[in-house]
């Protein structure tokens, strides 16, 4: 099992662009016996949008956060304070 923590929590904040977006991603098991990625998505301060992907194993799901997260923080999200 990986030391990674459970929820990943980024932002992107660009006053000059009127941006405030968020992005979650974590990892439950599910009920078939493999692991769901939950990731959530939205301007801040809303409910924004969610979708979920089945998995086969926890490592496969964490292959797949480790891979989504690395893409939005090229596209310039951080960690959120």
């Amino acid at each position: 099992m990986s030391h990674e923590p459970a929820e990943t929590y980024l932002n992107r904040i660009d006053p000059s662009q009127n941006m405030a977006r968020f992005y979650t991603l974590y990892i439950q098991p599910n009920l078939f016996g493999g692991s769901s990625l939950i990731r959530e998505w939205g301007r801040i301060g809303t409910r924004g949008q969610h979708k979920i992907v089945l998995y086969e194993d926890v490592e496969t799901a964490q292959r797949a956060k480790a891979r989504l997260e690395r893409s939005k923080r090229r596209r310039g999200y951080q960690t959120a304070c």
